[in-house]
C-alpha cells in the first residue's frame, strides 16, 4: 500500500492527535492501518520499543489521539498500512510534548530557549492575556505617562535612563518573573530575533482568534495571537496586530 503520515496537532503534555492517509491499497485489500510511535527514530510495528495504535482498515484518512505520553519528550511517528503483500510506512513526523515550568506549559522549538505556550495572564494559546507597560508587572485600567512606574515622559524617566545605564529589565520589573516565578522571564531582543528568523510564520486563526502560527524546524509550533495594544483606556488593533515586549530597552 501507499500511506502518508499527517501532522501532529493538539499537542499537550501527555497527548497528541495524529494519523495518516492510505492513498493506494497496492492492489490488495488493506487489512489494517494505524500509527506506530516511539522515542526512537523510524519506529516499526511488532517491536518492543515501539507502540502501535491500530485505527482500522481500508484506504482513506484516519486519525487517533495518542495518550499517556511523557511530558517534554520527543516522539517519532509513522503511519502504516498492511495488505497481503506486506507493510508500508508513511513519512516520519517528529513532535515534542509540552513541558511544565512552575505551573505553566512551554514548548521546545529547537532554539536557544524554550517558549511559553501562552501569554502571561492567559490560560490558552489563543487568549490575549494581560497587558503591561514596559517595566511594569501588573495590568491597569489606564495606560499613560501619568501613572507610569518609571517616569512621566521619555525625557523624565526615573529608571532605565542614560545615567543609570540600565538597558535590560531587572527581575523586579519583569512581568514574567514576578507573575510566573520559577525560571520564567521575558525574552531578549536576540531571542526574539531568533524566533523571527529561525521559524516560519503563518497568518491564521486558532479557535476564531487571528494571529501567527510560528512553526519550528523540529515540527513544534507556537501561536501568537494578534492581541493589539492598549493606550489610555482604549484597546487598539486587536485581531489585526500583535505587539510583544522584549526585556531589552
Amino acid at each position: 500500500p501507499t500511506v502518508t503520515t499527517s501532522s501532529a496537532t493538539n499537542i499537550s503534555t501527555t497527548s497528541v492527535t495524529i494519523g495518516g492517509h492510505v492513498t493506494y491499497d497496492g492492489g490488495a485489500s488493506v487489512t489494517e492501518h494505524g500509527v506506530v510511535y516511539s522515542t526512537v527514530s523510524n519506529p516499526v510495528i511488532n517491536n518492543i520499543y515501539h507502540t502501535t495504535k491500530v485505527v482500522g482498515s481500508g484506504t482513506g484518512s484516519f486519525s487517533v489521539n495518542l495518550t499517556n505520553l511523557v511530558e517534554g519528550t520527543t516522539y517519532y511517528v509513522r503511519a502504516y498500512a498492511i495488505n497481503e503483500k506486506g507493510t508500508a510506512y508513511g513519512n516520519q513526523v517528529v513532535f515534542t510534548t509540552l513541558a511544565i515550568e512552575n505551573g505553566h506549559e512551554y514548548v521546545d522549538l529547537g532554539l536557544s530557549v524554550k517558549w511559553a505556550t501562552c501569554n502571561v495572564g492567559a490560560s490558552k494559546p489563543e487568549e490575549y492575556g494581560d497587558y503591561f507597560a514596559w517595566g511594569e508587572t501588573q495590568p491597569k485600567e489606564v495606560y499613560s505617562w501619568t501613572n507610569y512606574a518609571h517616569g512621566t515622559a521619555t525625557d523624565a524617566l526615573t529608571k532605565y535612563t542614560d545615567s543609570d545605564g540600565l538597558t535590560h529589565l531587572e527581575k523586579e520589573d519583569d512581568a514574567a518573573v514576578t507573575n510566573w516565578g520559577g525560571d520564567w522571564r521575558m525574552p531578549t531582543q536576540e531571542e526574539m530575533a531568533e524566533l523571527l528568523n529561525k521559524c516560519s510564520w503563518h497568518w491564521t486563526t486558532m479557535n476564531g482568534v487571528t494571529g501567527y502560527l510560528v512553526s519550528a524546524q523540529n515540527g513544534n509550533s507556537l501561536f501568537l495571537p494578534a492581541a493589539g495594544y492598549r493606550i489610555s483606556q482604549a484597546m487598539n488593533d486587536g485581531g489585526t496586530y500583535g505587539r510583544y515586549w522584549t526585556s531589552d530597552k
